[in-house]
């Protein structure tokens, strides 16, 4: 008996756990819809992006490895969102990571937004556009300094603008 109480007991935090976490995650995510300068319906995202844009930009999917030019990119620019067209990060913190996705140590001020994300189950560090919200891709701690970040982008997420920096 005291078996099955326990059992019970694991069961039951386990289940109040996951819906809280549940709960937790559905309000963070319709908190933030509506709240970005650029918002615009699915239909007029549609009708702007390419489906593969739209996938990541806009559904949070993820290109596979080495399959955007932007991942040799290596002129002097500015990486926009490919959503809306905010400057999102500068070539000079850009650099070769060896994941397959354009990676840069830190982004433009205040061109970026995070929220956590459990996709994997674990947490990672979400990244979007603070203009639109598009998906740009996830932040990592292990990075070059000095801010030992890896800000590993979708590729497709981006537009490259050359110029002088």
């Amino acid at each position: 008996m005291h078996t099955r109480r326990n059992l019970l007991l694991g069961t039951g935090a386990i289940a109040l756990t996951s819906a809280a976490a549940y709960l937790a995650l559905n309000s963070e995510s319709e908190a933030s819809e509506g709240s970005f300068a650029v918002d615009l319906s699915p239909a007029e995202w549609r009708a702007r992006l390419t489906e593969e844009e739209y996938a990541v930009l806009r559904e949070e999917a993820t290109e596979p490895p080495f399959s955007s030019p932007l991942n040799e990119e290596n002129s002097e620019g500015i990486f926009t969102c490919g959503g809306c067209g905010q400057d999102v990060y500068s070539s000079e913190t850009k650099f070769m990571s060896g994941t397959g996705w354009p990676s840069f140590w830190d982004n433009i001020e205040g061109a970026v937004g995070t929220k956590t994300d459990y996709k994997l189950i674990y947490p990672r560090t979400e990244v979007h556009c603070s203009r639109c919200g598009g998906h740009l891709g996830h932040i990592f701690e292990d990075g070059p300094e000095p801010t030992g970040l890896r800000h590993c982008l979708n590729g497709v997420a981006l537009d490259f603008r050359a110029e002088a920096v």
